[in-house]
């Protein structure tokens, strides 16, 4: 689902604004099924579950790279999105952030590539690694990580997340960091705060995939 998804996404950027970059010659859906494929051969055996690489390098010949300078940026977050949601497809576990370089190779040539993956874990915050990090989706795809300091979510101009639901109180909620895991908690919101469709009391560790409702609006955890 994860890389058809990816695949789709990436066809319809194509065949609009760089329809014409990439009429020949390497396509990008190519990079996501490497990149994918490259977390497959290189996860081993955590403690829990199958570790998979979380940090990858794209090199691409200079031709290639002048072809994709313009959706590079793009082409990154949706590699970066592609490997995301491989790793909670097939139950992997990361040891930090997903993050995707973009690098121009001198000595690749024009059609060629190479894609390097990595264990690489997310920076130490308050004695703590990044294994446990996390972050907001939102409704419009953007992301919010969950750093060191909380995530306030509310309708003023002043908090982390600032939405305009009119159901949602002015400080309605907070995520944070607490230890290893992520924590939610309600901020004595007027409507109060859901978690997966269940009424939030106190506060709650979230787990990968759990759902937000703060009013009428929806976001969603996803862990590294």
């Amino acid at each position: 689902m994860g890389l058809q998804e990816f695949e789709q996404r990436l066809e319809r950027l194509v065949e609009g604004v760089f329809a014409k970059a990439f009429r020949a010659g390497l396509q990008p859906v190519e990079l996501g099924r490497r990149l994918t494929r490259e977390m497959d051969l290189l996860r081993r055996v955590g403690v829990n579950r199958l570790i998979a690489p979380n940090h990858f390098m794209v090199d691409l010949s200079p031709e290639d790279s002048e072809r994709f300078a313009q959706f590079s940026d793009v082409l990154a977050r949706e590699l970066t999105e592609a490997a995301r949601e491989h790793a909670r497809i097939e139950h992997y576990e990361l040891v930090g952030p997903v993050e995707v370089e973009i690098r121009r190779n001198a000595r690749m040539r024009a059609g060629r590539y190479q894609i390097l993956g990595e264990m690489r874990e997310g920076e130490m915050r308050d004695g703590v690694g990044g294994g446990g990090a996390g972050s907001l989706v939102l409704a419009d795809g953007s992301r919010i990580a969950v750093g060191t300091d909380p995530v306030v979510i509310g309708r003023l101009p002043e908090c982390t997340v600032m939405l305009s639901d009119p159901n949602v109180s002015r400080r309605h909620a907070e995520v944070r960091r607490q230890g290893a895991e992520v924590v939610v908690r309600d901020l004595g919101s007027t409507n109060g705060t859901r978690v997966n469709g269940l009424p939030l009391r106190d506060e709650q560790v979230l787990s990968d995939g759990d759902e937000l409702s703060l009013g009428t609006t929806h976001l969603r955890f996803e862990a590294s």
